[in-house]
């Protein structure tokens, strides 16, 4: 359609490469003949010249180009130029006049489409130093970014008003102001709860498995994350257990609730790990890094006992299930020797789910004779356990693996926010993904996590993958091996983490690239 159009028409703009766009007739400094400015809504650049013939009015074809696109930045704009159409129906009401008809009440000077230019430049002209505009106050009708209701007067106020009001939809974000954007950022989740063992529930694979329970005691230190789940499926195949845990509530509801369903004493609990050790033939600790690990073992009332002369592990064996270094796991193996104990690092691959399940991947090294001894236990927690050779290649490989688990995640969830941007929803990227042979239950389930934002639900916190990740980076450094993308997927799980984010699930660094 070729005509004449104001400054502030509403409109529909089509580009070369687009569809029609809702828009609004601006003015321009430098006119162009045959040519349109205008600002688009929703979208960036938000101004562009456009063919007059290109151009046609917004009520007149509303109903015939509205469903012209399903892109999300389309129907952003949809809803921003209705609302602008909201909040001027008031003021034009209140004149009793077009736009032509606005006049100031300290000069009586009209404001009209022929005048005023300076207050109608350009986004890229700025107000000479002291010249002062003359604007309402303005009010705020609501939170969460929805549109003020505000007199109008000229196109700065007009601007800001709807730089207020972009907002960020499910699939897909406006191309508005990056400020904006990171004020609509979710704040940190509440802290996820800690596992609660319950003894009355037992997997189906715990069920299938035919376990001769060993008749040697078994300590375990530790119920965090892994170590509840492994403690469940210990207890509900008939083994042995001594507990202790820094929380000593957890240990007292899973001594209440064995003594309830299976038998008194199966389940006793002490309050310090050199307790566990001295009345266990075999004692599993399972906590939450290195330095933790070491303090359990050598500590203050660690493993090894308050007499340092003493053997006081003589004819006992340790078994480490924290994940650690291989330096870190050489230390304590050499000093559970020479108290006269028998050592192996026994390293888990798995999930929360998989700890529950009794689905884990084990691998030792180490003392075999340990490993030997704690086969009954290891198959009530594990569908298979592997002897890998001396003490250190369990950890070295515990740490390739996890390595492989972090850089992956980063990618999945780079790509989940890239898809997000094109106005791509997620789940279809997610079921287009699960045809391909790019799927594996573990990215199939932190991309699931993703889309749900449940991050509440930890499998594998934040905080220990990236302590994976970095303890990974150590072993590099002495090897003098580089790894970029480890080194870069490291940043992205330390950001997180400083974002407050150190006890949920991994998968939450998607809010990291969101954000």
């Amino acid at each position: 359609m070729q005509g004449n159009f104001k400054v502030g028409d509403l409109v529909w703009a089509k580009m070369k490469g687009s569809p029609p766009w809702p828009a609004r007739v601006e003015k321009a400094t430098t006119p162009r003949k045959g040519q349109v400015h205008v600002y688009y809504f929703g979208s960036k650049p938000s101004h562009g010249w456009v063919q007059e013939n290109c151009v046609n009015p917004f009520d007149e074809y509303k109903d015939q180009l509205k469903n012209v696109s399903n892109r999300s930045d389309f129907k952003v704009a949809l809803q921003q130029i209705e609302e602008y159409k909201l909040q001027m129906a008031p003021e034009s009401n209140e004149n009793e006049g077009d736009e032509e008809d606005i006049t100031s009440k300290k000069g009586k000077r009209p404001i009209t489409n022929e005048s005023n230019e300076k207050e109608d430049e350009e986004e890229d002209v700025s107000p000479k130093r002291g010249k002062r505009t003359k604007r309402k106050a303005s009010s705020s009708e609501s939170e969460g970014g929805s549109i003020s209701k505000r007199p109008l007067k000229g196109k700065s106020s007009r601007k800001s008003e709807f730089l207020s009001s972009l907002r960020s939809e499910e699939n897909g974000v406006n191309s508005g102001s990056l400020g904006t954007e990171l004020l609509n950022m979710p704040s940190v989740l509440e802290r996820p709860d800690s596992p609660v063992v319950d003894l009355n529930t037992c997997s189906e694979l715990l069920k299938t498995k035919d376990i001769s329970a060993s008749t040697l005691t078994f300590g375990f230190l530790g119920l965090g994350i892994m170590g509840s789940g492994i403690v469940k499926n210990l207890v509900a195949s008939g083994h042995t257990v001594n507990l202790w845990s820094r929380n000593p509530e957890k240990c007292k509801v899973i001594k209440e609730q064995a003594d309830k369903m299976f038998k008194e004493g199966l389940v006793s609990t002490f309050i310090a790990p050199c307790d566990v050790m001295q009345n266990s033939h075999i004692v599993f600790s399972c906590v939450s890094d290195p330095k933790s690990a070491e303090v359990v073992a050598y500590g203050n009332c660690g493993v090894v006992g308050l007499d340092a002369e003493s053997d006081a592990l003589e004819g006992k064996a340790f078994v480490e299930m924290t994940g650690i270094d291989p330096q870190t796991s050489q230390k304590i193996s050499e000093v559970i020797k020479n108290k006269g104990g028998r050592y192996l690092e026994a390293q888990i691959q798995g999930s929360r789910d998989e700890a529950e399940e009794g689905s884990l991947v084990i691998l030792a090294a180490g003392d075999r004779s340990v490993f030997m001894d704690c086969q009954s236990c290891f198959k009530a927690m594990s569908k298979t356990a592997l002897f890998l050779g001396d003490v250190g290649m369990a950890s070295k490989i515990y740490l390739i693996l996890q390595l492989m688990r972090g850089i992956s995640l980063v990618g999945l969830a780079e790509s989940l926010v890239l898809a997000d941007r094109c106005g791509i929803s997620a789940k279809d990227i997610l079921n287009i993904f699960n045809m391909t042979n790019l799927c594996c239950p573990y990215l199939k389930n932190k991309a699931e996590t993703i889309i749900k934002k449940d991050f509440k639900k930890v499998e594998h916190s934040i905080q220990h993958m990236q302590k994976d990740i970095k303890l990974a980076l150590d072993l590099s450094d002495q090897l003098m091996q580089p790894l970029m993308m480890a080194s870069a997927a490291n940043e992205v799980y330390k950001h997180s983490r400083k974002l407050g984010y150190d006890e949920h699930d991994c998968a939450c660094i998607y809010m990291k690239t969101r954000y």
